[in-house]
């Protein structure tokens, strides 16, 4: 995706604030390119990988391509593939058509008001969240693979005791495989956004377990694992990587000094191109993608 091209503004979000926002469909590359890439990428890799995501830096779904290029990467490579959404566009039927051969879709469930909503996703002026969520009940009603929910916990926005139990609500009419709970846990784009306090973790983790079942429903308020390896050029790697999601400092310094690189000379390389920045983040550092 362009980046930052999307139909929200999450007030989270680990990209930033989002440059275009629009909620019109649109082919962005050639799918066979797209297709190619993967096919690429998965043979230099040669080890066992659970699925090719579509994780952008936008909206998947903007993508008016999406549906060739899930059904080519499967049949090119034989990988599962999944879709991070955050579902705003469910309300449209070729949407969910498009969709439909994934082996995994992850949607959005951050709010049951349109208060809240507003709020913390900050959507496009012409989008309505009763319709957004009639979109993802009927997507789940007809949708053969495994369906996640992701709830993102902001303190002050959607952590109260009637928001909790109404999302709660919601995603426990979907039936859905797991409902994550989530935390701010990397630099947002508004630095008011930071992770509920830990009582109100549990409350929601209770809430969520009670409506949904405890074998459904995760908290994720730790830091991600760091990667495993960095494959291909290490420049490039962080480029890559920093453009999909922050990265923690330390991270990068361990996987490019087992490359053999010189981490401090790589990146402050980077630094002066203006391709990347270093930021703080609850009293670590990060290394954001700059555009």
């Amino acid at each position: 995706m362009p980046y930052k091209l999307c139909t929200y503004s999450c007030i989270y979000c680990q990209l930033g604030r989002t440059i275009k926002m629009t909620i019109e469909r649109k082919p962005f590359y050639d799918p066979q390119d797209i297709v190619r890439d993967v096919a690429e990428t998965l043979a230099q890799i040669k080890g066992e990988v659970d699925f090719v995501t579509f994780v952008p830096d936008g909206e998947p779904l903007l993508d008016l391509n999406i549906a060739a290029e899930i059904t080519g990467i499967r049949h090119e490579t034989g990988s599962r593939v999944a879709v991070l959404t955050n579902a705003s566009l469910l309300y449209q039927e070729q949407c969910r058509l498009d969709l439909a051969e994934a082996d995994l879709v992850s949607v959005k469930v951050d709010a049951a008001s349109e208060q809240v909503w507003k709020r913390i996703n900050r959507p496009h002026p012409s989008l309505r969240l009763s319709e957004i969520l009639e979109g993802i009940r009927e997507f789940a009603n007809t949708f053969k693979g495994r369906l996640i929910t992701e709830t993102m916990l902001v303190e002050g926005f959607n952590d109260s005791r009637d928001e909790i139990r109404a999302i709660a609500e919601f995603i426990a009419s979907i039936n859905p495989h797991k409902a994550y709970l989530a935390v701010p846990v990397r630099p947002p784009a508004e630095p008011y956004a930071t992770p509920p306090p830990p009582e109100k973790l549990v409350e929601a983790y209770n809430t969520f377990t009670e409506h949904i079942g405890r074998d459904k429903v995760e908290l994720l308020n730790m830091p991600e694992p760091p990667p495993e390896t960095l494959h291909g050029d290490p420049a490039q790697w962080i480029l890559s990587t920093t453009s999909v999601h922050p990265l923690r400092y330390t991270y990068a310094v361990k996987l490019l000094e087992e490359k053999g690189e010189n981490p401090e000379k790589l990146l402050s390389s980077l630094k002066e191109k203006n391709l990347i920045r270093i930021v703080e983040y609850r009293g670590e550092k990060f290394i954001t993608r700059t555009y």
